[in-house]
């Protein structure tokens, strides 16, 4: 995979950055954290954290955190019921305030992770990517990203793959400035919202697999 052209920020400034800012977010957070877990453990029960492997940068895989926002509800098969199902009213308010992805600082605080960049999909999508697709994974996966600011889960996988190569093509202070406040204001105002299953696109492999009547390979 071909590495980015770098200036001094994408190089020098960016990590050094995403550590001190997300490890100040961690400590002016904290009782918000607390609060958001407990309430977690009372409402959706335990665990409190939802742990998932997720590819970062050059593809390799790490572990990344988020807040709980589905119960465990089964069929009487003891097979999961269907995430629309399984997702609560809380859950869809933590989704929707993107409170869930509060510990994902601690990804960012490791490297795993930047405060901006593309956000990690699933393993299961790697196979599936074009060549240009896969410039996505050339720098750190971010908490926020230019596809979240332009249409978030509602977009299709063209459009949001398309705002992730332009980010990966074109990393400033400027841009990354604008993508944190504009990510504040989404947020607070809880627009471009989509439900996964129901007004989002459907997942990716199932996606490339049915555009292209293929398994396992991408066009």
């Amino acid at each position: 995979m071909k590495s980015p052209k770098g200036g001094t920020y994408r190089r020098f400034i960016k990590r050094p950055m995403d550590f001190i800012l997300s490890l100040i977010a961690i400590v002016v957070l904290s009782l918000l954290f607390l609060v958001v877990a407990l309430l977690v453990r009372v409402k959706l029960g335990s665990p409190v954290l939802f742990k998932q492997n997720r590819p970062g940068l050059n593809e390799n895989i790490f572990m990344m955190y988020k807040f709980r926002t589905m119960t465990d509800e089964k069929n009487e098969n003891g097979e999961l019921l269907p995430d629309s199902v399984r997702l609560t009213k809380f859950g869809r308010f933590l989704r929707s305030t993107s409170l869930d992805e509060l510990p994902e600082l601690f990804n960012i605080l490791k490297g795993d992770m930047s405060i901006v960049g593309p956000r990690p999909l699933a393993v299961q999508y790697l196979p599936y990517y074009t060549e240009m697709e896969r410039i996505r994974h050339s720098v750190r996966p971010g908490l926020s990203g230019l596809a979240q600011i332009n249409g978030r889960n509602t977009a299709s996988w063209e459009q949001r793959f398309s705002y992730d190569i332009d980010y990966v093509n074109n990393i400033n202070f400027i841009s990354d400035m604008k993508i944190v406040i504009e990510t504040i204001l989404k947020a607070v105002k809880r627009v471009d919202i989509g439900e996964r299953g129901v007004d989002s696109p459907p997942d990716f492999d199932k996606y490339r697999e049915k555009k292209y009547k293929i398994g396992g390979t991408s066009k």
